[in-house]
């Protein structure tokens, strides 16, 4: 029997197709920025705090003060259905700070050229962190809807909009992390990283139709709000979840994304993603050659 084995052939391994192996390479990174999750867990412990804290704050301080068109005034409940799509999305966008902190500290501590030195796609390392922060970003969802839920807020379709509902906004998040990484790739240290990451969110999500609605807006910040991209799966989700108030329209200014969020808010996203992670990782490439 050795004698047979030591004369069979031996076949060389077949080599792996470039996409098969950038995705088995990704879904390494992915995995070792997940342990790195579960190894340090008040990272993911403060990174709930801040969503929840929005959640109470806006709805039991601001929750009576303002007046959604179409629901009676100071109707508590309609402004929570009216937020909490607002919430969400910026849960998921603010995860970009994160996203760009976690590669600026890779980059600062040499551990992208430890992944340089290794026989592996250079866009793996950039997709594998991004689809880790995509889980954490999951988990967060998941915990924000139960605590909504406990303070009132409801939908009203079925489960499988609501599900598409949350799927618009995982996009949403998986898109705004490409924005991250490539911060991440251009500043110096984590710390600047986060405060690039933040410093551009704040306008970008307030002057939306997440927190309050747009017609007490000055003129030409109404366009602004109904085609930014923000509010676009905004308006996606409170419509999956039922969440809108009938015989009110769905734009101030007539726009096209809030007349058609779903389809608004999917455009503008795989545009996100399609742009910035081109952008990214040619940037990863020139960072680490």
């Amino acid at each position: 029997m050795t004698e047979a084995a030591e004369g069979a052939p031996v076949r060389p391994p077949q080599p792996r197709s470039g996409v098969s192996r950038s995705v088995r390479d990704s879904l390494v990174v992915a995995k070792r920025n997940l342990i790195r999750m579960l190894r340090i867990p008040e990272v993911v412990i403060f990174g709930l705090i801040q969503p929840i804290m929005f959640v109470v704050l806006f709805t039991y301080v601001f929750g009576g003060s303002i007046n959604i068109p179409g629901a009676p005034v100071g109707d508590a409940q309609a402004y929570r259905e009216f937020l909490m799509a607002g919430i969400f999305a910026q849960t998921v966008t603010f995860a970009t700070a994160g996203a760009g902190a976690g590669i600026a500290d890779d980059m600062h501590k040499g551990l992208i050229d430890r992944f340089r030195s290794l026989p592996m796609s250079r866009g793996a390392v950039l997709t594998g962190r991004t689809l880790a922060d995509l889980v954490q970003t999951a988990l967060t969802l998941v915990v924000l809807a139960v605590v909504a839920l406990l303070i009132g807020w409801r939908t009203h379709e079925s489960i499988a909009e609501v599900l598409a509902g949350f799927a618009l906004l995982l996009l949403l998040g998986y898109a705004f992390s490409w924005i991250g990484a490539l911060i991440g790739l251009t500043v110096r240290t984590p710390e600047a990283a986060t405060s690039g990451g933040l410093i551009w969110l704040f306008p970008l999500t307030f002057i939306s139709i997440a927190f309050v609605p747009v017609d007490g807006m000055p003129a030409f910040l109404q366009h602004v709000a109904e085609w930014n991209p923000f509010s676009a799966t905004v308006a996606a989700a409170r419509e999956l979840f039922g969440n809108t108030i009938a015989g009110v329209p769905k734009s101030v200014t007539g726009a096209w994304p809030m007349e058609h969020p779903v389809v608004a808010s999917v455009i503008w996203s795989l545009v996100i993603i399609a742009v910035f992670r081109t952008l990214a990782v040619r940037k990863y490439r020139s960072a680490a050659s």
